[in-house]
């Protein structure tokens, strides 16, 4: 008995143990890289990717608060339509900007570089009360939230990278956003 007892309690174990090592590797599977189009983007270490849920999404990630792991935290989506789809650059700018409050009160800023012959424009609202949720459908306020977006630009088509959360997320995130936005060059 007691050694039917034993297996069992192994086997038990085992099976416990295949399950810890199954997640572990799910998160180790997370890619360091991924390619959007034509450029390939290298994911911040601490950052975390996101299965995707919408076909309109390319990939996510998701940045935790550093002072608040457990908060909410900010997301970083990129979009791409392939050649000649998703809208020029500065609609899709207006666009974003327009999804705050007040959008002529949050002073963004806005601009456009040229990184080893791709066009790069980027925009920034340090804070403001964000309207989250898809276009035309209902949103829902976010006060005190930030927006860093970066467009770059390409001849298979425009990939349009948007990171929004917390202004103070936002703002703890821009060095590894710019690492992100630089990556494929």
């Amino acid at each position: 008995m007691l050694s039917f007892l034993s297996r069992r309690f192994a086997a038990v174990c085992l099976l416990a143990l295949c399950g810890v090592l199954a997640a572990a590797d799910l998160r180790a599977a997370d890619p360091a890289t991924f390619t959007i189009s034509s450029f390939t983007f290298k994911r911040p270490a601490q950052w975390q990717w996101v299965p995707v849920t919408s076909s309109m999404r390319k990939a996510q990630l998701h940045v935790a608060d550093p002072a608040d792991p457990t908060g909410p935290g900010a997301d970083v989506v990129f979009f791409y339509f392939g050649a000649g789809q998703g809208g020029d650059v500065n609609g899709n700018i207006s666009r974003w900007i327009g999804q705050f409050e007040h959008p002529e009160a949050v002073k963004p800023v806005v601009e456009s570089a040229d990184i080893k012959g791709s066009k790069v424009t980027r925009v920034r609202v340090d804070s403001g009360t964000f309207n989250s949720g898809m276009p035309g459908g209902p949103t829902t306020p976010q006060t005190d939230y930030g927006l860093y977006g970066a467009i770059l630009e390409s001849k298979e088509g425009n990939v349009f990278i948007k990171l929004t959360g917390p202004a103070a997320t936002v703002r703890a995130a821009a060095k590894d956003f710019e690492a992100l936005v630089q990556s494929p060059f």
